[in-house]
């Protein structure tokens, strides 16, 4: 049996049973006897998604209806993305910044050689709480207002140490009586009790390499950078800003190709650090399974590791894209590694089986991405992708990928197992929210709120199985096995030691809870797959298939 090189408490895949079992099978008898021999029906629904993506408004009270819609489907957090650095010339600038008649940009930086101008346009307010230089300037022109940063191309006074400076002229909100997207998002998860991460500034992506940031600009950016991050903690130092969203994203790659990202990583992190201590930051890179892609279990795992040293002294989230939306990875067990791919994968990469359009399931991924990040400082979540590949049979408004089901989400959630601390989603505007084949998505999560997600399970000596998962209390646990001496069994068993506390207890996902299946003397043949169901206290059984191997 293969062991794993890295410390508990991350978990391990199937095919590997530690020795530490004995150990953890004690403990789980305990926790189930303080909650009682058999399951009792949770007296609530455990979602297993705690955050989404969102597009946030000016408007408190469109914001303060959409969290409270997330947090009655369990969601504690939520991601804005950020808006681009944008490099100008005097002729792009906004027509209206106008300082005495003249070019905005121009008059705030007379006097002084200019080394490069751009624009950045967001729904936040900026204006005087942003103003640090002396050269900076917030106006207002016919409504809108603007705000001129005159940024030293050198240095970190507001003097450059080589004469040059860098414009910045920013757009932003233009509501009647706002304090800004970000303003409002942060008063409204405040009041919530809920967690808001702003998306940070980006550079634009470079002509040649449309995946690649363009650095051309690195010094202007960076000290942009530290400008809007001094910006937040001037209006929005509240409990309910858990920090910042670092937009760019890349794939889950050993290659150096990536490495100015890693940069931005580093340099965005590094900033974090300095001027919000104690606030983390959340990248969401992907992952790309397709045989095509030669992205291997290995590379993912060297590569997991790689993003997780940017992290520095910011406590960072790596929400690796499951890829399930795009068809870039596939959801599937072992023993499923021959039947075909779902249409809507099969859309992307043609039919054929699972196994030989992907070069592994989701769950080795996120195995190997928590081998990674171990020990980097970064704690792995995942970013499930709340869509499916669009074909004429799930339209989803104007949405560019389709609607997804209920029953696809939990194979999902599934293949991700116990590794990720957290899991978020892409995204809640469109995809949870729109109308199409079937009802939106957040409708349907109302609806099935009591189906049962197994994500993991160990096959004991003593014939204990136990199951792992949300919503999992009460009723009855199906196991279907074959012994060491080829004979195969079917059994149906009361789901007893019932543990609520499962993965708060490990450091793992607080929202994992586990139940046992008592089997009876048994054994479990050497290399065979084991299928599990569950039938919970509210009488609904899992809809996704879970396997599990010896």
């Amino acid at each position: 049996m293969r062991k794993i090189r890295f410390k508990p408490p991350i978990p391990r895949i199937q095919h590997a049973r530690h020795l530490t079992a004995v150990i953890v099978a004690a403990f789980v008898l305990l926790t189930g006897t303080l909650h009682g021999a058999v399951a009792n029906a949770a007296p609530a629904p455990v979602y297993p998604i705690s955050g989404f993506f969102i597009y946030g408004s000016t408007s408190d009270a469109t914001n303060n209806q959409k969290l409270s819609d997330i947090k009655a489907l369990g969601g504690d957090t939520v991601i804005t993305f950020g808006s681009r650095l944008k490099p100008a010339t005097l002729a792009d600038i906004p027509a209206d910044c106008k300082i005495n008649g003249t070019n905005c940009a121009q008059a705030a930086a007379s006097g002084v050689k200019v080394n490069r101008y751009f624009t950045y346009a967001d729904s936040a307010l900026w204006g005087t709480p942003s103003l640090v230089c002396p050269r900076d300037k917030a106006i207002t022109v016919n409504g809108q207002p603007f705000t001129i940063f005159v940024l030293p191309n050198q240095g970190t006074s507001c003097n450059s140490s080589n004469g040059a400076y860098d414009v910045v002229v920013v757009s932003g909100s233009t509501a009647a009586g706002t304090a800004g997207v970000n303003v409002s998002l942060a008063k409204t998860a405040t009041n919530l009790g809920m967690k808001y991460y702003a998306g940070m500034p980006l550079p634009v992506a470079r002509t040649d390499y449309a995946y690649l940031p363009d650095v051309s600009y690195l010094p202007a950016f960076t000290r942009f950078t530290d400008r809007f991050l001094q910006y937040q903690k001037a209006v929005i130092d509240v409990s309910g800003l858990g920090g910042f969203y670092l937009s760019y994203e890349m794939p889950v790659t050993d290659g150096t190709t990536f490495d100015p990202i890693l940069n931005l990583y580093k340099i965005q992190n590094q900033a974090v650090a300095k001027l919000h201590p104690g606030r983390g930051t959340v990248v969401s890179p992907y992952l790309d399974g397709r045989r095509t892609s030669n992205l291997t279990v290995d590379r993912v795992r060297n590569g997991a590791e790689r993003i997780g040293k940017t992290s520095g002294n910011t406590k960072m989230a790596i929400a690796i894209q499951d890829g399930m939306g795009t068809g870039k990875s596939g959801a599937f067990f072992g023993n499923e590694a021959s039947y075909p791919v779902d249409s809507f994968n099969a859309s992307i990469v043609g039919s054929g089986s699972w196994g030989s359009k992907y070069l592994a399931p989701v769950r080795e991924y996120f195995l190997a991405a928590a081998e990674g990040v171990d020990g980097t400082g970064a704690e792995l979540w995942a970013n499930l992708e709340g869509m499916a590949p669009a074909t004429s049979q799930n339209p989803c408004a104007n949405n560019t990928r389709g609607q997804t089901t209920k029953s696809r989400v939990d194979r999902q959630l599934q293949q991700l197992g116990n590794y990720p601390q957290k899991i978020i989603s892409f995204m809640w505007d469109g995809y949870y929210t729109c109308t199409g084949t079937w009802s939106p998505l957040a409708d349907r999560f109302k609806a099935g709120n009591m189906t049962p997600v197994i994500t993991d399970s160990i096959f004991y000596g003593n014939g204990d199985v136990l199951v792992t998962g949300q919503n999992l209390s009460g009723g009855s646990v199906t196991v279907k096995w074959t012994d060491t001496w080829g004979r195969t069994y079917t059994k149906t068993v009361t789901a007893t030691s019932y543990n609520p506390d499962y993965g708060s207890q490990r450091g793992m996902n607080p929202r994992l809870e586990s139940v046992t299946a008592k089997l009876g003397s048994t054994s479990l043949g050497i290399g065979k797959y084991y299928m599990i169901d569950v039938v919970n206290g509210s009488g609904v059984k899992n809809d996704a298939f879970y396997s599990d191997r010896g």
